[in-house]
């Protein structure tokens, strides 16, 4: 497989959209990356797809900017290029939850690396005694190509309704550890620190997402693909294609 496919975020107030937003455009363009660019005052989100030096060139552009400088990419291989055009675009909010309250790059909310919540499933605990509840803040068609084992999903069309279904379920979470998950971080990122001002205790989100879990640890208490925006549809545990439909939107 020739291309590499990469996701990433950052929580960081932005206050130069239209100029970062010229500047990032014409980087793309001068690399041929294809792909989607999220820019917002709250952060960036970003899927790019590119044989690996010209990804790795676009990172070493971005990482100059020091807003910019400790992101790190989840890595995929594709053999086409999953995305039919390029596209970089200003948005209200890089995910979108319509809870303006919540100010991520602010603080974060605590966050548990893969290999240690492997652990956790695998004794069917943390390291405190608590019993572990995982909860799926994706949409309900991404549920449907793949998601833990035992999940917690509220079956959700819209990210939006997100903060609703979790007030009507706090009970569900009392004296138990809670870890949001979500593709690569950004929704569950949300997610956490809303419960968490809402006064769930023992929130977590899972770091990097699902295709960080699979990077480190493959599918152990996973069951399907999981669905991926773009071309490729969904993948598997090993990070490869499967035959799922896709959106490059």
């Amino acid at each position: 497989m020739s291309i590499l496919n990469i996701s990433a975020y950052k929580f960081v107030g932005l206050d130069d959209l239209a100029a970062l937003r010229e500047r990032i455009v014409a980087r793309c363009e001068a690399l041929a990356l294809k792909g989607t660019i999220l820019l917002a005052p709250e952060g960036i989100n970003l899927f790019l797809a590119a044989p690996r030096e010209a990804v790795d060139a676009f990172m070493a552009w971005l990482h100059e900017d020091p807003r910019f400088a400790d992101i790190a990419p989840k890595e995929s291989w594709s053999e086409d290029v999953p995305f039919g055009r390029m596209r970089v675009r200003l948005k209200k909010e890089i995910i979108t939850m319509h809870a303006p309250s919540i100010r991520p790059e602010a603080g974060r909310a605590p966050h548990v690396p893969a290999r240690d919540l492997r652990r956790w499933l695998d004794q069917g605990h943390d390291d405190d005694g608590r019993a572990v509840v995982l909860l799926d803040t994706r949409n309900d068609y991404e549920v449907a190509a793949g998601t833990f084992e035992n999940t917690v999903d509220y079956g959700l069309a819209s990210f939006t309704g997100f903060p609703e279904a979790v007030a009507a379920d706090r009970a569900r979470f009392e004296g138990k550890t809670v870890v949001s998950f979500c593709t690569g971080g950004i929704r569950c990122e949300k997610a956490a620190i809303h419960m968490r001002d809402i006064g769930i205790d023992h929130v977590y989100q899972l770091e990097g997402g699902i295709l960080k879990y699979f990077e480190e640890v493959g599918g152990a208490h996973w069951r399907g693909d999981c669905f991926v925006f773009d071309g490729r549809g969904a993948v598997d545990p090993a990070l490869a294609p499967s035959d799922a439909p896709g959106d490059d939107a």
